[in-house]
């Protein structure tokens, strides 16, 4: 028989997962707009550079947003994107699946969404809805929703080894930071579209909830793919420490130092336009 070199990564979940119980709300918190603006700025800069050395060198990286409803995940997806160039990027927002996914693996919908070399996909919901959502409404059965983990698992590792960077966000608020927020946006014309009935009685089952997402960490925080849970109840902060460590966790590894010119390109500019570089 032969034997074989290469063989898939393990899957080690972490020793200490994280779970909602652990989550520090009055840590680091940015109370000043302008500080707050002026580390977004930064942020975004680096995160800039980051993009454009995953472009030269083709890499590939998905950052998956999970979070409570009203916890901020549209709101700090709009900043991480927002000085990007448009083309190196794709976000998907994931709702119920469509009718020609329907009866598909629950994975099929996300395996044709993966980045292409030099690019970055953001999911906005994903495939953990198969232990969430889907298991609390009873649209999974147990014995679905019970082996998503390692489906999930294995999933994650098929596309670590591959090469990709994955990165995974929880965004964990209060019930009462919720309510303030579901309140809001009855309130606000501009972000009424923003609250469904279907947020109303999620919000219900917000103990069941809960025990699906510590059980998620439990399950799916391997040390080559952890779960970063993050303080939410106070946006500027959360927008601020969400984009350190993405681009902490981006750059490992990386090179994001711009290469020097192109020879030909310099001497084409001398040329051609008669720059002196």
């Amino acid at each position: 028989m032969t034997s074989f070199e290469f063989q898939p990564s393990p899957i080690t979940i972490q020793e200490e997962p994280p779970s909602l119980s652990k989550v520090n709300f009055e840590q680091d918190l940015i109370e000043s707009k302008n500080d707050y603006l002026k580390a977004l700025k930064k942020c975004q800069e680096h995160l800039l550079r980051i993009q454009q050395a995953y472009y030269r060198q083709g890499k590939r990286a998905i950052i998956v947003f999970e979070g409570w409803d009203a916890s901020g995940k549209g709101g700090v997806i709009r900043r991480i994107t927002e000085k990007l160039d448009p083309r190196g990027f794709r976000v998907y927002p994931i709702a119920a699946p469509s009718i020609e996914e329907q009866g598909r693996h629950y994975l099929y919908r996300f395996q044709a969404r993966l980045p292409k070399p030099g690019t970055i996909a953001i999911f906005d919901r994903s495939y953990y809805g198969r232990v969430l959502v889907e298991r609390i409404e009873d649209f999974a059965k147990p014995a679905q929703w019970q082996r998503a983990y390692q489906e999930i698992n294995e999933f994650e590792r098929l596309l670590i080894d591959d090469g990709v960077y994955l990165i995974k966000f929880f965004l964990h608020i209060t019930p009462e930071e919720q309510l303030k927020r579901f309140e809001l946006r009855l309130s606000n014309p501009v972000k009424q579209w923003k609250l469904t009935e279907e947020d109303i009685r999620n919000r219900l089952k917000w103990p069941d909830y809960g025990v699906a997402i510590d059980d998620m960490f439990q399950q799916t925080s391997t040390m080559s793919a952890p779960w970063n849970v993050m303080a939410a109840n106070h946006k500027w902060s959360m927008r601020v420490a969400v984009m350190k460590r993405l681009n902490e966790q981006l750059s490992q590894g990386v090179d994001i130092t711009p290469p020097p010119l192109d020879p030909k390109l310099i001497k084409a500019a001398k040329k051609h336009l008669g720059l002196d570089i």
